[in-house]
């Protein structure tokens, strides 16, 4: 397992190494890790005015590591971590007593208030949830709790138990009045759950932060979810290294040259548990209750948002490699979609951005 570089060692390793300096970052997963799917690379030699300055916090169910490269105020830090736990304890399906949990809770009963950080987080999700006919679905909770996939303990449920819940998964039995500030589940049962849009939306808000503290160049990380704002003091994009889907962490399939893009990317080998020599994903398929099995290992979106970048890598996931690449197109995203038999399925603007590290995968089109 191989580790980020403390602030020093970072510094000292990018002023004297030839070639690419990786790191890689951990995705804490209930006491584990596991792979966070993006790695940023700085093509040597990579010239430093001062240390860069970083923290790394565990905060949305992950490790959140944000890394400054023009500024060294501690405070821009302690804004951008405070508003993470902040936008946490308002989303997160394992904080009890969250405003996600609070509107779970009154399911079938009455409509609760809520923030506007869940309001935009679940407007989005409901907007996914259209274009992709319910394989993004915010109320999914229903079955990652049934298949203990927000646990850490991962198990395969009776059949019976799969059906059961499976009823209570319906996009379209949440109501959300942005003018009352009230969100709605009709159902009893139903359970929301943001985890598709949770790392992509912090991110969103900590660029802001950022951009309002006058910060040009910086790497967020949350989990794995990067955004890469501005570019290196030399001018040159960052080098963002997509996680070969076959092989142990850090060991990578290509390089995104990316300016002020998020590169996310959803796969098989993030969340999952193996049970009788089989993977479960924690990435399920609403209409047959389990996980997705369609043949797809792993899918990343290069967007100007995050929030975006992470529905739409999750929902092209879901929707497989042919209805996948049309979503791209439709939406102004780019994609990189790698499949079992490591064929890579590229959007035009990826495949101007990506380049192949491992022979073994080839363009398919």
């Amino acid at each position: 397992m191989s580790i980020p570089f403390n602030d020093r060692e970072f510094a000292e390793a990018a002023a004297v190494a030839s070639g690419y300096i990786r790191i890689t970052m951990k995705n804490a997963f209930s006491g584990r890790f596991a792979l966070a799917g993006i790695f940023l690379f700085l093509a040597a030699p990579f010239v430093f005015a001062d240390s860069p300055l970083s923290r790394t916090e565990q905060v949305l169910w992950t490790s959140c590591t944000i890394t400054l490269y023009d500024h060294a105020d501690p405070a821009i830090l302690d804004a951008v971590f405070a508003r993470l736990h902040e936008i946490d304890s308002r989303l997160s399906v394992n904080i009890k007593g969250s405003e996600l949990d609070a509107a779970s809770d009154a399911a079938g009963k009455t409509a609760v208030h809520v923030s506007s950080d869940v309001r935009v987080v679940i407007d989005k999700a409901l907007q996914l949830a259209a274009l992709t006919n319910g394989l993004f679905d915010p109320t999914v909770g229903p079955l990652m709790k049934v298949w203990n996939m927000n646990t850490g303990n991962g198990r395969i449920p009776e059949p019976a138990q799969i059906a059961e819940v499976k009823g209570l998964v319906n996009w379209r039995d949440v109501v959300l009045d942005s003018a009352a500030g009230t969100l709605f589940v009709k159902r009893a049962g139903m359970r929301l759950d943001a985890g598709g849009l949770l790392k992509g939306y912090a991110a969103d808000e900590v660029v802001s932060i950022l951009s309002a503290r006058g910060v040009k160049n910086a790497i967020v990380d949350l989990g794995g979810d990067i955004f890469a704002k501005g570019s290196r003091s030399d001018g040159a994009p960052w080098q963002i290294g997509i996680q070969n889907p076959d092989e142990d962490e850090g060991v990578t399939l290509g390089v995104v040259a990316a300016v002020d893009k998020s590169v996310v990317t959803s796969g098989v080998y993030e969340h999952y548990f193996v049970q009788n020599g089989k993977r479960y994903s924690h990435i399920m398929d609403t209409r047959t209750g389990g996980p997705v099995d369609n043949g797809l290992t792993s899918v990343t979106v290069i967007a100007d948002k995050s929030i975006d970048a992470d529905g739409i890598a999750l929902s092209i996931f879901c929707l497989g490699t042919v209805d996948g690449l049309a979503l791209a197109a439709k939406l102004g995203v780019d994609t990189v979609i790698v499949t079992s038999d490591d064929r890579l399925y590229v959007s035009d603007g990826a495949k101007r951005l990506l380049t192949v590290t491992d022979p073994r995968f080839i363009f398919a089109q």
